[in-house]
């Protein structure tokens, strides 16, 4: 029987490549709510952890447990008691929680065990360490309310969990913290884990929610927000009286830890099967990031650009849609090229080439990726090289195309002759290419 070849795996394969090469040595931290470990794809979720393991990047997995402290202290008839959101832990609750954190905290290690044949985590090898990594503090008594055994983080032994990531250790911590006169205090996971990725200078902060990342009012998963814009849907959140729900604590953690210096936040599905894998290797994601920089820049090209020009360009220029240039070609104009770049992948590009004595210009060269056609990368494009245009005092852009006419005669560009253009572009001018030449006022 001959076998088929599977594209689209060799596609995905080779384009999750370079992320694979980039977090290679990453230090990510995880957080995994209470929700996250009881929902039924949770095995499933473990296992694409162990992926990350094995790809060589360094990892500390702090877990939380509030559904199932709440659902112990019913059983038992305890009460639950909150002041501003906090539980309060007197010591019946805390008797509860430490043995709901002890009996998770074994689930999750055996779970991190299991390497069955036919199963995702066959053969893999997991050392998994636990450890009084970080110190707490009583939050003592507010308005009256006293927390007894509620606690906020006080320090975080980086160096400790550092040396147990260098052992190639999974390091895993409890919402549980130990003060130096040898008390206990139950913490907020998210705490933990926002204090842990700044201790670390983690190179990412990554948490789960039931949905896809955060969603906006057409219900579209928000791809990318700074952490004032994240700080406005945790407005928003806290007017509907959702202060307390897991993306609400994400956001905190989360803002706290992108200003601290961790570069990237993910919020993803917990319920979605490869959600993780999704969002970390290929170059949109499939969740939601709170960034201190975004992920795509534009920018003037260098002469580090031209390969990831050539591989973008090829293509249009073997179809007769662009000019060919040689490379050396693009090495004695790449002052003239813009950019678009995202996670170091060339997505777009545009070439402006000024004619001063005429106050003139060429915008020549623009392309974009194929995966990114449908968005607006082409306008934005554009519109770089237009301001760029006008700062040069340049009072007229013209664009000579075979195949783009109409997109460029809906951004304001009109069909002009050959002589409208500088006289020494009439004189470059290819009679036999026939492009149609575009002009636009500045």
């Amino acid at each position: 029987m001959v076998r088929e070849r599977d594209a689209m795996l060799v596609h995905a394969f080779r384009h999750s490549t370079p992320y694979v090469n980039h977090h290679r040595g990453s230090t990510f931290v995880i957080m995994l709510s209470g929700e996250t470990i009881a929902d039924e794809n949770f095995s499933s979720l473990i296992a694409d952890i162990a992926l990350l393991h094995s790809l060589g990047i360094r990892l500390v997995l702090v877990f939380g447990a509030r559904p199932q402290i709440d659902a112990a202290l019913i059983q038992d008839n305890i009460p639950l008691r909150f002041h501003k959101h906090v539980r309060v832990t007197d010591d019946e609750t805390f008797s509860v929680i430490k043995q709901v954190c002890g009996g998770l905290q074994l689930d999750i290690m055996a779970k991190m065990s299991m390497g069955l044949i036919n199963t995702p985590m066959a053969g893999a090898n997991l050392n998994v360490v636990s450890g009084n990594f970080v110190t707490s503090q009583p939050l003592g008594v507010d308005e009256g309310v006293d927390y007894f055994h509620g606690g906020r983080v006080r320090r975080v032994d980086a160096d400790g969990i550092k040396r147990q990531l260098d052992q190639q250790n999974i390091v895993l911590i409890s919402p549980l913290g130990f003060s130096v006169t040898g008390e206990s205090f139950s913490v907020s996971s998210e705490e933990v884990s926002a204090k842990v990725a700044i201790a670390l200078k983690a190179d990412k902060l990554i948490s789960f929610c039931s949905h896809q990342g955060v969603i906006n009012d057409d219900g579209e998963v928000v791809a990318e927000l700074f952490p004032e814009q994240a700080e406005e849907y945790l407005t928003r959140l806290e007017e509907l009286g959702d202060d307390s729900s897991g993306t609400a604590r994400y956001f905190r953690a989360a803002i706290a830890a992108c200003r601290s210096g961790v570069s990237r936040s993910h919020l993803v599905s917990y319920r979605e099967d490869g959600a993780l894998v999704q969002e970390l290797f290929t170059r949109d994601g499939i969740g939601t990031q709170i960034v201190r920089h975004s992920a795509e820049q534009a920018r003037q090209a260098t002469i580090d650009d031209i390969g990831g020009i050539m591989d973008l360009i090829r293509p249009l220029e073997a179809e007769g849609i662009l000019v060919k240039r040689s490379r050396e070609q693009l090495e004695m104009q790449i002052d003239n090229f813009f950019i678009i770049e995202r996670d170091g992948m060339i997505i777009a590009c545009a070439a402006l080439y000024p004619f001063p004595e005429e106050a003139m210009a060429e915008m020549a060269c623009v392309a974009v990726h194929p995966e990114y056609r449908s968005s607006n990368r082409g306008d934005r494009m554009v519109s770089q090289i237009e301001d760029l245009a006008r700062s040069k005092n340049i009072k007229k852009l013209f664009v000579l195309t075979t195949r783009s006419i109409h997109w460029f005669r809906e951004r304001g560009f009109e069909h002009v002759e050959v002589s409208a253009l500088p006289m020494e572009k009439q004189r470059l001018y290819n009679y036999q290419r026939r492009s149609k030449i575009l002009m636009k006022d500045l």
